[in-house]
């Protein structure tokens, strides 16, 4: 039997999704609890692995399993074993030919950004932080160079993992109320530090460092060492992941977080 989950976690005291010795990760943490509800040992496959203090509204997971148990059981129960900071959401039966990476059609990501003289306190660890006026017509502009499918090895980082640096990017939109900044992105797929680089590269041209034409020329050189340097994790929420309507996963939205930021950093 193959159960679906979808949780949303705050990555910030955690090493990352993937499991390691250390048992630091996200995935140590809801493969302990799942185990405890199936009294074995339970292993999960996700979407897309998150990064040392990354966050998700939208996570999705599957595990295979020949316990029965209610499906309340995945999400009520595993969530009592869980730390406060990890939520199980959602659960459901499928098929085996469900596959929580490679069924995904989508991925979609937020960074928040708060732009101020100063550093945030209340939301820390939970957006991300630049202090210099950035200029947000420049950055739309230079955004819609990294629209459609491209070479992306200017803003993969040099322990990916991913055969190819092809991707295609099917939305880049930046969006601003008060001194907060929301980029969202998605893709068929994203490459290992791929959104904070983008984002590290609109945020010097935000700021004036280069022009929105410099982007283009980023992106055609295919070389990292040209790109600004990775942005912080703070801010970014894996926001999502898109999949054939056939599997009847509910459609994901943003967090209420998500829509409360702009009404604190007014």
């Amino acid at each position: 039997m193959r159960i679906i989950l979808i949780l949303e976690y705050d990555g910030s005291r955690y090493c990352g999704w993937q499991s390691q010795p250390a048992k630091c990760s996200v995935q140590d943490s809801l493969e302990s609890a799942l185990s405890r509800i199936a009294c074995t040992n339970i292993r999960v496959v996700t979407a897309g692995r998150t990064d040392t203090g990354v966050h998700a509204l939208y996570q999705v997971v599957h595990f295979d399993t020949q316990v029965k148990r209610p499906l309340s059981a995945w999400v009520r129960g595993a969530n009592s074993f869980l730390p406060d900071d990890i939520s199980v959401l959602w659960a459901s039966e499928t098929n085996d030919d469900f596959h929580a990476r490679y069924s995904a059609v989508e991925r979609h990501y937020l960074y928040v950004l708060v732009n101020q003289p100063v550093r945030p306190g209340l939301l820390n660890k939970k957006v991300g932080w630049f202090h210099q006026p950035l200029n947000i017509q420049q950055m739309q502009l230079a955004a819609t160079t990294l629209l459609g499918k491209h070479d992306f090895s200017s803003f993969r980082a040099a322990e990916c993992q991913a055969k190819f640096p092809v991707r295609e990017i099917t939305k880049l939109d930046i969006s601003c109320q008060g001194n907060t900044f929301v980029f969202e992105f998605s893709a068929n797929a994203f490459l290992h530090h791929m959104v904070r680089n983008m984002v590290g590269c609109l945020v010097y041209v935000g700021k004036g460092k280069y022009s929105p034409e410099w982007m283009s020329e980023l992106l055609k050189s295919c070389d990292r060492a040209k790109a600004a340097p990775t942005f912080s994790a703070d801010g970014l929420y894996l926001a999502g992941v898109t999949y054939e309507t056939k599997w009847n996963l509910p459609h994901f939205k943003n967090a209420p977080l998500m829509m409360s930021l702009p009404l604190i950093y007014q």
